[in-house]
C-alpha cells in the first residue's frame, strides 16, 4: 500500500510529469476526460471504480453526459496530496 504521508509541492510536480493530463488544483490531483457518450463515460468510472478498490482509495467524480473529471487526495491526510493518490492516478491513467 503506498504512503498516505502529504507530498511536498516539489514531489507533486515531479509526480506529475510523468502523468499526462493531471494537474495539481489546490491539494488535489485533477484529470478530465471527455467520451462520446454518457454510456461511454459511466463504462470508464466502472473501471474507475475496480482500480479505486485495489488500493482502498476512492477519488472524488464528476460524470456530465460524456465528460468525467476525477479529483484526488487523502482525506486522513488532511485532504492533501499523497502517493496513495499520485499511485491511484498512474492506474487510471493506463485505463
Amino acid at each position: 500500500m503506498p504512503d498516505r504521508t502529504p507530498l511536498s509541492d516539489d514531489a507533486i510536480a515531479e509526480a506529475l510529469a510523468g502523468l499526462d493530463g493531471w494537474s495539481h488544483d489546490g491539494d488535489r490531483l485533477v484529470r478530465t476526460w471527455a467520451f462520446d457518450s454518457f454510456r461511454e463515460a459511466f463504462a470508464f468510472l466502472t473501471r474507475v471504480a475496480f482500480e479505486a478498490e485495489a488500493l482502498d482509495h476512492h477519488p472524488e467524480i464528476s460524470n456530465v453526459y460524456g465528460r468525467v473529471t476525477l479529483a484526488l487526495a487523502t482525506h486522513d491526510a488532511g485532504d492533501r496530496v499523497t502517493d496513495t493518490d499520485v499511485a491511484l492516478a498512474r492506474r487510471l491513467s493506463a485505463l
